[in-house]
This record gives C-alpha cells, sequence and structure tokens, in this order.
C-alpha cells in the first residue's frame, strides 16, 4: 500500500465524518425530520443516496465473479434478486407507498388493515420482520468488510493479551469501520446518511470511471480477444449451459455445474415467476421502502425511484467491467490449476485485481469507493431499522406520548443495540452465511404472497397477512434447515435429493403454502373494516379486485374513478425491464471493446429512455398529491 493511497482512504474517512456531522443538526427536530429527514430533501438527493445504498462491497464481488465465468448471459442473474423490482417501484408502487404519508413501512400496514387485533398482528410482524433483517445484514456488513480490508490493507491489527487473540485482524478493522459510519448515522439520521452517500455514490462513480479508463490503456484488443470467445459476449441461451470457455480455460466451464446454473433456462424462467411477483409485493421495509417515504411529494417519490435506476448500473458496471478485463487478462492463466478451479478463487478475484493489478492512486480512490459502498450500504440499514423500534414498537405499544427529543435519544439508544447485536452475530464467522442465507431466503420468501395480496385484493385482512408470512417462513425454514443438514442424509434417500434443489426452485413452493396460509387467514375471520378500506383506497389508489370498496365510494363521491392502469404499467414495466439491462450491457461490452454490441445497447437504452418519456414520464407529470 502507497502513501498516496493511505491518503486518499484517509481524507475520504475524514471528509465522510465531517459532512455527516456538519449536517446532523437538522435531525434534531424530530422524528419525522430524524428518519424522513423532514421529507424536505430534494428528490435527486434521495435518488443519488438510495442507488449509492445499493451499491453494496459483497454484492459487487459476487457480480465481478459471475461476469468473469459467465460473461454477458450474468447480467440475467441479478433477476434472482430480483433488481426489477426496482422497476416496478418507478412505474407505480412509489407512488402507491407515498401517498399513504406515514413514516415506515409497518406503520403502513396500519393504513390498510387498520388498528384492531388484527392490524396490529400483520403490523408487528412486519416491524420485526425489519428489525431482524436489518441486525442480520449488519453481521453479514461486519463479516464482509472486515476479510475485505485484512486482504487489501497491510497492517495487522490482531489484538491479543497474554498469548490469547481477543480480537482479529478483520474483526478489528470491522469494528473501526462500523464504529465510524455508525457515529454520524446516529448523529444526523437521515440528513447525515443522505448527505454522505451522495458524497460516497460521486467517489464511486470516479473509481469506475478511472479503472475502466486504465484497462483501455493498459489492456490491449488482442488481449482480451485471446481470452474471452463470441459465446462469453452473448446474451443468448439455450436450455442447458454448458460454459464458454475454450482452449486451455476449459476448466473453467465445470464450476458451471457446481453452481447449480447449468439448467440455465429453467433458472431463468424461475426468476421471472419470482420476480414477477417479489416486484409487484413491494419494497421490503428497509432504507429502500424509507427513502420513498423521505420524499417530498407523490411525484418526487415516482421521480427518486426511475432517478436510482438512471444512475446505478452503468458507473457500477463501469467497475465491474473494468475489474472483469484485468482478472480475464491477468488473474485468468494464474487460477489453472492441476485439479480443475478452485470456486472460492471467483470471491477473491476482486482483492485480487485491486491487490496486484491496480497501480497507485487508482488503487486509493477504489478502496475509497468500495470503502464507502460499505459504508453507504450499512449506514442505510442503521438508519432504517430504528425508525421500525422506535415509532412501531416503543411509541405505540408502550410510551405513546413523549416530547420529540426524547425519541430521537431513543432511537439513538436503538441504534446502538442493533449495531451491537449485528456485530455478536458477526462475531460467530462460521454460522453468519447460514444466517443470512435463512433472513434472504426464509423472511424473503414468507414476504411475497402476503404483500403481493395486500395490494390487488379488497377481501384480504390483517390475518390473512399475518398467517401467510407466517406459513411462508415456516416453509422455507424447513428448507433451510434441510439445506445445512444435506451432509447428514444417506446419498439417494428422498431427503437427501430434496436437500440438493437450489433455494430458487423451491420458491414456488414456499410461495404457494404462504399463499395458502393468506387465503385461509383470510376466509376464516372477518373483512377487514370498510371505513378503513374506503381510505385506504382513495388515498392509495391500487388498480385490482377492488369492486366493493369502489362502489361504496362511489356512493359518497361520485367523481371518483378506477385505476385503469394495470395494462399501461405493465408495459410500462416490460419496456422500463428492457431499459434497465440495456444500461447493465452498455458498460459490458464497452470495456471489452465489443463496439457493435456497444452501440446497440446505445440503441436500446435511447429508445427505451424516449418510450419511457411518453408511456410514464409524462403521466408521472401530471401526479396530484
Amino acid at each position: 500500500m502507497d502513501f498516496i493511497d493511505v491518503l486518499i482512504i484517509a481524507l475520504y474517512i475524514f471528509l465522510t465524518l465531517g459532512v455527516g456531522i456538519w449536517v446532523s443538526k437538522k435531525a434534531s427536530k424530530g422524528l419525522d425530520y430524524y428518519f424522513l429527514g423532514g421529507k424536505s430533501i430534494k428528490w435527486y438527493y434521495l435518488g443519488l443516496s438510495n442507488g449509492s445504498g445499493m451499491f453494496d462491497v459483497s454484492g459487487t464481488a459476487w457480480m465481478v465473479g459471475i461476469l468473469f465465468l459467465y460473461g454477458a448471459k450474468s447480467f440475467m442473474f441479478m433477476w434472482m434478486w430480483p433488481i426489477w423490482n426496482q422497476i416496478f417501484i418507478m412505474v407505480f408502487l412509489a407512488a402507491w407507498i407515498r401517498r399513504s404519508n406515514i413514516m415506515t413501512g409497518s406503520e403502513w400496514i396500519l393504513t390498510r388493515f387498520g388498528d384492531d387485533k388484527a392490524g396490529r398482528a400483520s403490523h408487528l410482524i412486519v416491524a420485526v420482520f425489519a428489525v431482524v433483517a436489518s441486525i442480520g445484514f449488519i453481521a453479514y456488513f461486519f463479516e464482509g468488510v472486515g476479510k475485505f480490508m485484512t486482504i487489501i490493507l497491510p497492517w495487522d491489527l490482531t489484538l491479543a493479551f497474554n498469548n490469547s487473540v481477543w480480537l482479529t485482524s478483520d474483526q478489528t478493522y470491522a469494528l473501526i469501520i462500523i464504529l465510524l459510519t455508525t457515529i454520524y448515522t446516529i448523529k444526523g439520521g437521515m440528513f447525515s446518511v443522505v448527505a454522505t452517500e451522495v458524497l460516497q455514490y460521486g467517489i464511486m462513480v470516479i473509481a469506475g470511471v478511472l479503472i475502466a479508463v486504465y484497462t483501455f490503456i493498459t489492456v490491449s484488443d488482442v488481449e482480451i480477444t485471446n481470452v474471452i470467445s463470441a459465446e462469453w459476449s452473448s446474451i443468448f441461451f439455450t436450455m442447458d449451459l454448458e460454459g464458454s470457455w475454450t482452449g486451455k480455460y476449459e476448466a473453467f466451464n465445470a464450476l458451471i455445474d457446481t453452481q447449480g446454473y447449468k439448467m440455465f433456462g429453467a433458472f431463468i424462467g424461475m426468476s421471472l415467476f419470482k420476480g414477477f411477483f417479489a416486484s409487484i409485493a413491494g419494497p421490503t421495509p428497509s432504507y429502500d421502502m424509507q427513502r420513498i417515504l423521505s420524499t417530498r411529494s407523490v411525484k418526487e417519490a415516482a421521480y427518486m425511484s426511475g432517478f436510482t435506476n438512471l444512475i446505478l448500473f452503468i458507473p457500477r458496471y463501469l467497475l465491474i467491467g473494468g475489474v472483469v478485463v484485468l482478472a480475464l487478462v491477468y488473474l485468468a492463466p494464474t487460477m489453472l490449476v492441476p485439479g480443475g478451479v478452485n470456486l472460492n478463487e471467483l470471491e477473491l478475484i476482486l482483492p485480487k485485481v485491486i491487490n496486484n493489478h491496480i497501480p497507485v492512486g487508482i488503487k486509493g480512490l477504489l478502496l475509497a469507493g468500495l470503502l464507502a459502498a460499505f459504508m453507504s450500504t450499512f449506514s442505510a440499514f442503521v438508519n432504517s431499522s430504528p425508525a421500525y423500534i422506535v415509532n412501531d414498537i416503543y411509541k405505540k405499544y408502550f410510551k405513546p406520548s413523549a416530547k420529540s427529543e426524547h425519541y430521537i435519544r431513543a432511537s439513538h439508544i436503538a441504534s446502538f443495540i442493533v449495531v451491537i447485536l449485528g456485530v455478536i452475530m458477526g462475531f460467530f464467522a462460521d454460522s453468519i452465511n447460514s444466517i443470512t442465507l435463512w433472513i434472504t431466503s426464509a423472511l424473503y420468501g414468507g414476504y411475497v404472497a402476503a404483500n403481493f395480496l395486500k395490494w390487488i385484493w379488497w377481501r384480504f385482512n390483517g390475518w390473512g397477512y399475518f398467517w401467510g408470512m407466517t406459513s411462508g417462513l415456516i416453509i422455507a425454514t424447513l428448507q433451510y434447515l434441510l439445506d445445512i443438514n444435506k451432509a447428514h442424509f444417506e446419498v439417494g434417500s428422498f431427503l437427501y435429493e430434496l436437500a440438493q434443489i437450489p433455494a430458487i426452485y423451491i420458491f414456488p413452493v414456499i410461495f404457494i403454502v404462504s399463499l395458502l396460509g393468506s387465503f385461509l387467514g383470510t376466509i376464516l375471520t372477518p373483512a377487514t373494516n370498510m371505513e378503513t378500506l374506503k381510505t385506504f383506497y382513495a388515498n392509495v389508489r391500487p388498480w385490482g379486485f377492488w369492486k366493493p370498496v369502489y362502489k361504496a365510494l362511489k356512493i359518497e363521491n361520485n367523481t371518483i374513478t378506477k385505476n385503469t392502469d394495470f395494462g399501461m404499467d405493465m408495459l410500462n414495466c416490460a419496456i422500463g425491464i428492457i431499459w434497465q439491462s440495456s444500461m447493465i450491457l452498455l458498460p459490458i461490452y464497452l470495456v471489452i471493446r465489443d463496439y457493435p454490441k456497444t452501440l446497440m445497447a446505445l440503441a436500446v437504452f435511447l429508445i427505451t429512455s424516449v418510450i419511457l418519456k411518453y408511456t410514464w414520464l409524462d403521466k408521472v407529470k401530471k401526479y396530484k398529491d
């Protein structure tokens, strides 16, 4: 590590802390200011902040690995999450969520199901979901950033006393970075989070552009074409994925079997199935929803969500694509060993390229950018989870009337508790991956069906929501238990074969069980109060099966009209997915010097942008708050 690189990282940390603390005074005016910035922050700042929060270190390292191995087709792997839930949010969900005019995702549930026992049961399970997920992700960040910094930085920060190791080097690094990030996040709430994330986004963009430019200067077209094939740069695929590596690099094709993506057609079909329902279900109650609720108006909520899509993918994939080009040319030959290729090598591509193939100065900026990626995502979770503890649990059930200063102090304490619990979980390095997989598969798997129905079906009630999420969670947890115990099952037995099925292929089972729980919970209990439904429908105006509510409202107000935008919204979502995909492929094709495909991706981006201007943006401009 050169002195210049160390200086760049130190300046970045100092600047981030300075900006975060400088704007923190605005957060002391009340909970609305602390968690939502008083709904006074401009939409483009929130969009930059939201995009920055999605630009995390662990995800970037994973994307580098799959782009290296699978080539341009890897952009479809993003559909697993699914990344195009951001398109659904942009097209219609941001407006629906913002019209509720509340503070948190679980508080929003009360506007849909009411404040009776059923509503409170659904409200409580969402609050618990948000807090547990945040703790799990903080633990995940603790483990990830510590190992990353240990590989990159040259200093051993192991703390030992009387020949007993108290903290390993990666734990010490993680604690330092988490402490610094927690200070400005707790001090300034949403204002500090947004201000620092805008700064961090700028650093990440500079790092991405510099890496891409550096690859153009140092790597020739011939060197790239010697490694990658036409199949590597193609986005078309057959039902079975054989791999695109040829010649001495054929050993890389064997990794495709080990990752469970060989049946690529089935994998893409399942990703589309999951992606549609998960996207309509809406954002999980975390930082993404907080950004939507922080906007100044419904119109600006839609603008912010669209802007997030626009600014996130091109700079991120310039960085990812640049790192992958350097790895293809310089690292790939060294990864080949007599026994094949080690799967774990994919996870080490990013730090190895930074260590060995990035020059002084650019290395410091890249490390500052990746550190910014970690800090922005971490701070977003630290800001969002205490909102659920204080506003949805403490204030609602324990101390409903107190001064704003009291709730802000409670938020500071809640933030520290969440971070401490996350760090404690992070110390259990052997189990953290399993815990994180449980949170992302079990909790999120059980989340989809109930949250899909809450938008489109008037009869769906609070008990249906509660049991839908709970039943989905139970079956997904059983799948997780099978997965972690598969080594103990007899080879060839029913449980062994069941445990070998990748998690994404279990999604329909989780979805159907959760759907069954939702229907039974709804049908066997009374409907939500009609006054609550009328208020919700009049404010949010969703499309779907709302005829009885619409008829009741029509009697009271003859001017009310149905939302008939379902067809146009789905068309815009389809166009938006193509638009989003073009922004991923454009920088990839640019850095591998495939200029005909670069121009094709650019043309698709421009055409879809023009279409969305007329079909989506012009409609958003007419929104009335």
